[in-house]
């Protein structure tokens, strides 16, 4: 078993250190990250929370989900593994836009003005 947890539902004003004290409650907590978004750096409504060892994280699933925590009703379960994430994003910034070249050349979009 794991000792990392996904907490989610969290308000987004929550602190690693409130988390660490509720966390705490269950046993010995190792770290905390409360996911904030890059551009805003505002919290993203979920966190991680290492617990100690295996028991202290089944007991911190059994008294804090569902539990009621700044007005929200935690989801506290296992973190699953990260998964890997292939690069690229979709077709930002590669491939062939045929208009913007026929521009370049002045070509003007399949029309020449004859002479």
């Amino acid at each position: 078993m794991e000792s990392k947890l996904y907490v989610g539902n969290l308000s987004y004003t929550a602190t690693e250190e409130e988390l660490q004290n509720l966390f705490a409650q269950a046993g010995t907590v190792k770290s905390v990250t409360v996911v904030k978004d890059r551009e805003t750096g505002r919290a993203r409504g979920f966190a991680f929370v290492e617990m100690g060892t295996d028991a202290d994280a089944q007991k911190a699933i059994s008294m804090l989900n569902g539990a009621n925590f700044m007005d929200r009703a935690l989801t506290v379960n296992l973190a699953r593994p990260r998964e890997e994430r292939g690069g690229g994003g979709g077709n930002r910034g590669s491939g062939f836009d045929r208009r913007r070249d026929d521009r370049s050349r002045g070509g003007g979009g399949g029309y020449e003005r004859r002479r």
